[in-house]
């Protein structure tokens, strides 16, 4: 049974950070590309990065660029997504995703077959 979770959001005050975590079962991790998106109130969901299968590639959202990291542990089955100087905006629910294709440039949910149920992260002072 394929499953994906998610931990580590919470309330940070702007400047702040905070690492989440997405622990995968069910599929062999390292066959798969992982992303991780967000959907704030009433907005659509949106790419903030994703990494390939090995960790060796990755490519991020401008919005996030420079104070989001993300990485990938395939001895324990875990993405991660380090978030630093976080901003009000960046405030929405955080979900991690697989699909089976590095697709560089691609910043759409095309192809993530694999969803997990997501993580709040809230920005605010």
């Amino acid at each position: 049974q394929v499953q994906l979770v998610e931990s580590g959001g919470g309330l940070v005050q702007p400047g702040g950070s905070l690492r989440l975590s997405c622990e995968a079962s069910g599929w062999t991790f390292s066959t798969r590309v992982m992303g991780w998106f967000r959907q704030a109130p009433g907005k659509e969901r949106e790419f903030v990065a994703h990494i390939s299968r090995s960790g060796g590639s990755t490519e991020y959202a401008d919005s996030v660029k420079g104070r989001f990291t993300i990485s990938r542990d395939n001895a324990k089955n875990t993405v991660y997504l380090q978030m630093n100087s976080l901003k009000p905006e960046d405030t929405a629910v955080y979900f991690c995703a697989a699909r089976p294709t590095w697709y560089s440039g691609s910043q759409d949910s095309a192809g993530y077959d694999y969803w997990g149920q997501g993580t709040q992260v809230t920005v605010s002072s």
